[in-house]
């Protein structure tokens, strides 16, 4: 791991461990994704000091190192540190690509078994999580390119395929196809390459919890209606 003694000088570079060396390339390659995809960032000194997704996957990328070495207490105490720090929870356990941006990052929660590819994007409140059904693997794949916003929620051992965009709030619990829009809860793919699936008004997306409390209400109307004949009958026996 360590480099060799040429020529009876020591070459910096060549001392220093491959494995740090490609934790450095990761984290030179996050920042200019941040720099690249948010308008508000002013320069590479701002994104290294002052956004904490950046924090929270420079945590992320020495304690899943930690965890792959089995240090498994040593990878935990690190996650959990820049959680407290950052109000990102990422397991060190969870494989993560290449130029991942969490945009404001509080209450962002990856893991253990989550897969995320290269150049993808996390809003804040996004959860990775898992159903409490599965063992193993009990936590969404996301391809390259794929973006999350605010607020939603990808549970389950599912995958969301490459270039894919999941709309704020949704709940994703089935595969979303590559090149897809998958919006409401639970999510429904509402655009394919970027055409329409269906006719869907994505501005008055139908509310499910008020579309239950319909179906309640209809089932009380002919709850009272089937009483009413009873009583109706009844009265008409006792004459």
């Amino acid at each position: 791991m360590y480099g060799k003694i040429k020529c009876g000088k020591v070459f910096i570079s060549e001392l220093v461990p491959q494995s740090l060396k490609t934790l450095i390339k990761e984290i030179k390659y996050d920042v200019a994704a941040v720099k690249e995809r948010d308008p508000a960032a002013k320069g590479t000194v701002e994104v290294v000091l002052l956004y904490s997704g950046v924090h929270a996957i420079l945590a992320y990328r020495i304690s899943h190192k930690l965890y792959l070495s089995r240090h498994y207490l040593s990878a935990r105490a690190v996650s959990q540190l820049a959680r407290f720090f950052t109000g990102i929870e990422i397991h060190p356990g969870a494989t993560i690509g290449k130029g991942l941006f969490i945009d404001h990052g509080m209450g962002v929660v990856i893991g253990e078994t989550a897969e995320i590819g290269d150049n993808c994007t996390l809003y804040q409140g996004v959860t990775l999580g898992g159903t409490g059904k599965d063992i193993g693997k009990r936590h969404p794949t996301l391809g390259n390119n794929v973006m999350v916003g605010a607020g939603a929620k990808v549970l389950g051992p599912i995958k969301i395929s490459d270039n894919s965009k999941v709309a704020a709030n949704a709940v994703v619990l089935k595969e979303v196809p590559e090149n897809s829009t998958a919006v409401g809860i639970p999510a429904k793919v509402v655009r394919r390459h970027g055409k329409p699936v269906q006719d869907l008004d994505q501005v008055n997306i139908p509310d499910p919890v008020a579309q239950e409390l319909a179906k309640i209400q209809n089932k009380l109307k002919a709850l009272t209606a089937e009483l009413e004949q009873l009583k109706s009958q009844k009265e008409h026996e006792e004459k």
